[in-house]
C-alpha cells in the first residue's frame, strides 16, 4: 500500500530546476589603473583589460569579472569604504617596462609570495640588478603558468641553485612532456604462433639443395 503511494506521488513530482545563481551584474570600465570599482572599493583585473568593458557580477561574498565568455578576476567582496584590493599577478606584465616597481609598488607591498619564491626573491633583491632577475622569474609565468614556476622555485631551493638560468632550466625540464618508454616485452612485433624448433627441417633444406652433411 505505501509502496503504491510512493510510485503515485513519484510519478508527479517535477525535476528540480537549476541552482539559483543569484547576483548583481553591470557593465563597467576597467581604469588605467588595471581596477574596477563596485559600491565605494576597487578590485584588480589583469592589466590587458586596462580600458576595456566588462562585465561586473557582485554575489553576496564574491566579485567576479567577466570578459565575453571568459571569468578574468574573482575576488572576496568587501564592505569597506575607498579602499582597493589587489591581486598583484594581475601587475605582473607591467614590471617588464617598470621592474623597480616591484618594491614599493602599491599592488605588491605585502604580497604573500610562496615560501620558496619568497627565498629566491630576498637572495635576488639583496644584489645589483636583483628587481630585474625576479621580474624576469615572475613573467615566465605568462607562458609557463604560475604553478611551473613556483614547483621550479621549490626544487631550486632544494638543490640551492639560485640562479635565474638554472630555475629557468628546470621550468623547461617540467614543461617537457613525459616520454613511457617500452618495455622489452613490447619493443618488437610478437607472432600469433612463435616458430617451433625441429632440427628436421633444416635436413630437409639441405638435402634439397645438395649440399653434403
Amino acid at each position: 500500500m505505501i509502496a503504491q503511494m510512493f510510485e503515485d506521488d513519484l510519478a508527479k513530482l517535477r525535476p528540480l530546476g537549476r541552482a539559483f545563481d543569484g547576483y548583481v551584474e553591470k557593465t563597467v570600465r576597467v581604469r588605467s589603473t588595471c581596477l574596477v570599482q563596485y559600491d565605494s572599493n576597487r578590485y584588480s583585473v589583469p592589466s590587458q583589460f586596462a580600458g576595456q568593458h566588462v562585465s561586473l557580477r557582485a554575489y553576496a561574498n564574491r566579485i567576479v569579472v567577466v570578459s565575453g565568455q571568459d571569468i578574468i578576476a574573482e575576488h572576496k567582496r568587501h564592505f569597506t569604504r575607498n579602499i582597493s584590493y589587489f591581486e598583484p599577478w594581475h601587475y605582473v606584465p607591467l614590471l617588464d617596462r617598470k621592474p623597480g616597481a616591484l618594491r614599493n609598488g602599491a599592488p605588491f607591498v605585502g604580497w604573500q609570495l610562496p615560501q620558496a619564491m619568497h627565498w629566491i626573491r630576498e637572495h635576488y633583491m639583496a644584489g645589483k640588478g636583483g628587481d630585474r632577475e625576479f621580474v624576469d622569474l615572475l613573467l615566465l609565468a605568462q607562458d609557463h603558468g604560475i604553478e611551473a614556476v613556483e614547483m621550479a622555485c621549490e626544487l631550486a631551493v632544494e638543490q640551492n641553485t639560485l640562479r635565474l638560468p638554472a630555475i629557468i632550466n628546470l621550468i623547461n625540464h617540467l614543461a617537457e612532456p613525459v616520454i613511457t618508454p617500452l618495455s622489452e616485452a613490447y619493443a618488437y612485433p610478437q607472432l600469433a604462433l612463435p616458430p617451433e624448433a625441429d632440427c628436421k627441417r633444416y635436413e630437409t633444406l639441405c638435402s634439397d639443395k645438395g649440399v653434403a652433411a
